[in-house]
């Protein structure tokens, strides 16, 4: 059995409802900026008043919130599942950098079926080189980032298999120009209470090829979280990522 700490949110209360059928994990503590406890095990707003031993630790927070835990991870030396989205370059090198000091798993999206799009989309590239490809990805009303990590992972599968020559295009409204060869356009569209939907296109002369995802409930992306904690508690020191898991 190993203990487990949660930084809470949304995401983080999905993860302790899943925890009920886990033989393996054990919720001991939490992490919220707004110490609401709403359990019966002690939530914090500052890790260093943590006293617990914990074993593993998943986020589903916020960036800063992320950058503040790696500190508190590095000291106790405890393995980190990062299912935060939105870090720039420099903060995803500052993760890359803690790694060298704790083993930490992240990724953009905690699906199985996400990754396994990511791994069809890298096979499928190639074969359509040419194509003018789109993404477009919808999400709930209180998302922060955009375009989502999910959309830049399946961008980055797909830039990865072509050589990475492909440059990604955000927002056309200041842009009056035909497209470009050699673009990944994106368009992020927010409204209700919208899980998670993500299509990719790849438009010919004649036909356009497309492949989707939908994901109609959180609880798929906590039990890809609780996996990837039972993968990482025992990892030596480094850098993790669903295509570890799903070897």
């Amino acid at each position: 059995m190993f203990w487990l700490m949660v930084l809470y949110g949304r995401m983080g209360k999905e993860v302790v409802s899943s925890l009920e059928d886990s033989k393996s994990l054990k919720f001991i503590c939490g992490l919220d900026r707004n110490n609401k406890n709403i359990y019966s095990v002690p939530v914090y707003s500052d890790p260093a008043k943590i006293n617990e031993k914990v074993d593993v630790i998943i986020d589903f927070s916020h960036v800063h919130s992320t950058l503040k835990i790696l500190e508190f991870a590095k000291e106790k030396h405890i393995p980190l599942v990062i299912a935060t989205t939105g870090f720039n370059m420099e903060q995803e090198k500052i993760i890359e950098d803690y790694s060298k000091y704790l083993p930490i798993f992240k990724s953009a999206n905690m699906s199985f079926d996400i990754n396994l799009m990511c791994k069809i989309l890298s096979e499928l590239a190639p074969l359509l080189s040419g194509s003018d490809i789109e993404i477009t990805e919808t999400h709930h009303r209180n998302k922060v980032d955009a375009p989502s990590g999910t959309a830049l992972l399946l961008a980055n599968s797909i830039n990865e298999s072509l050589g990475n020559k492909m440059k990604y295009v955000y927002d056309r409204h200041d842009l009056s120009k035909k497209r470009e060869d050699n673009e990944i356009g994106f368009t992020s569209i927010r409204g209700g209470n919208i899980v998670g939907e993500h299509t990719v296109q790849f438009f010919g002369p004649y036909e356009t090829f497309e492949i989707k995802h939908t994901s109609y409930s959180r609880s798929v992306f906590a039990e890809g979280a609780l996996k990837a904690a039972e993968f990482i508690v025992n990892k030596p020191n480094g850098l993790y990522s669903m295509n570890d898991l799903v070897k």
